[in-house]
């Protein structure tokens, strides 16, 4: 096997974090080469700029158009079905990595890196994704579709570093301006609320659905709400509804275009259904003593057991309540801080029968 060179390509957001990466990369003693992913909006004249200011190459790679047509499309399409969608995770896989990845190989670098606050281990022959020390920055919950021949070419500067440090790690280097930026939108292509960005988009979106049903678990109707694709499972505010208590949304139906609601109790459960799952070893996942999962970014790791079911979908058993599944986003498994795999989170309907049928698991 040759040695690998020291030319590492480093995906430049001209924010704070792709900037801090390629300056600690230099620093050690790569060779640098940036490129900048455009998906949307302007021209990256913050990556250009910095990029000559470093003194290494960039390159953009306009993905605006196959960007839209895929990842966009998926965000929309996911709303309207009922689901909340997770387009982050769409992302890393379809776009960022394989961008860099077949960029990597037209200029000759082995090396991938990202600002993504996250760290890699090897143990067992395999790539772990390891959760980054700073937990309120913390982006391994994005990165569990990635797969081992891109992860051992990736390298991740900023795992070890909290937020507050890679900003005085820039001013340190005479990047104070720099240091200073507010964060980046968590969602690249959106400002504001994402239901004014599904208006935008598809704009026949309120005269294909409409108005439809609130109604309570019984199926009684309790008033109009404005499209079942501007909700998501545990919403409380924005319902526009008065019932007397706090509401939440309890269950999405598509095809009926109602909204059911409820009580915050009415959203604890014990299980949930989870499908097209991506894990590093399945025995280990499996048998894991002090198995977690996270079903949201940024919520707290609850204990549990996992079982495949013989339609390939996955069974997860919480130890402890959970609340608010929705399905589309990704529920992602953890040993203490490594990643074990992940998956998307399934429809729950026939979850009942499901759980009778593995009763004792």
């Amino acid at each position: 096997m040759k040695e690998r060179n020291k030319r590492v390509l480093v995906g430049m957001s001209g924010g704070i974090d792709s900037t801090a990466a390629c300056l600690m990369l230099q620093e050690q003693g790569y060779e640098i080469v940036g490129v900048t992913m455009r998906v949307w909006g302007d021209e990256p004249q913050d990556a250009r700029e910095l990029a000559a200011r470093m003194g290494i190459e960039h390159y953009v790679a306009d993905e605006r158009i196959p960007f839209k047509e895929t990842i966009v499309k998926n965000f929309i399409d996911e709303y309207k079905q009922g689901r909340t969608p997770n387009p982050c995770v769409m992302c890393n896989p379809l776009f960022k990595f394989r961008v860099l990845t077949e960029w990597a190989d037209k200029l000759d670098c082995d090396w991938i890196a990202t600002g993504h606050y996250s760290r890699l281990e090897e143990k067992n022959g395999h790539i772990y994704i390891i959760a980054g020390d700073d937990d309120k920055k913390d982006q391994s919950y994005f990165l569990w579709r990635l797969g081992q021949e891109v992860l051992k070419r990736c390298i991740f500067p900023l795992g070890d570093y909290t937020k507050v440090k890679v900003r005085e790690y820039l001013a340190e280097k005479g990047y104070e301006a720099k240091s200073k930026e507010g964060e980046s939108m968590e969602v690249c292509f959106i400002k504001g609320d994402y239901r004014d960005f599904l208006r935008e988009q598809c704009p026949e979106l309120d005269s294909e659905i409409g108005p439809g049903w609130f109604v309570n678990s019984e199926g009684v109707k309790l008033g109009q709400h404005k499209g079942a694709p501007y909700y998501t499972i545990g919403q409380r505010k924005g319902l526009e509804i008065a019932l007397g208590k706090p509401a939440y949304v309890l269950k999405i139906n598509p095809q009926k275009n109602t909204v059911m609601l409820g009580d915050a109790e009415q959203l604890k459960t014990d299980y949930m259904l989870a499908e097209q799952d991506k894990i590093v070893d399945e025995q280990e996942l499996f048998q894991c003593e002090n198995l977690t999962v996270r079903i949201r970014y940024r919520s707290r790791p609850l204990a549990c057991r996992v079982r495949r079911l013989e339609d390939g979908r996955l069974l997860v058993r919480f130890l402890e309540t959970a609340s608010a599944i929705a399905p589309g986003q990704s529920a992602v498994f953890y040993d203490g801080k490594r990643v074990l795999g992940g998956a998307f989170i399934a429809s729950q309907r026939g979850i009942g029968l499901v759980i009778l049928e593995n009763e004792g698991f």
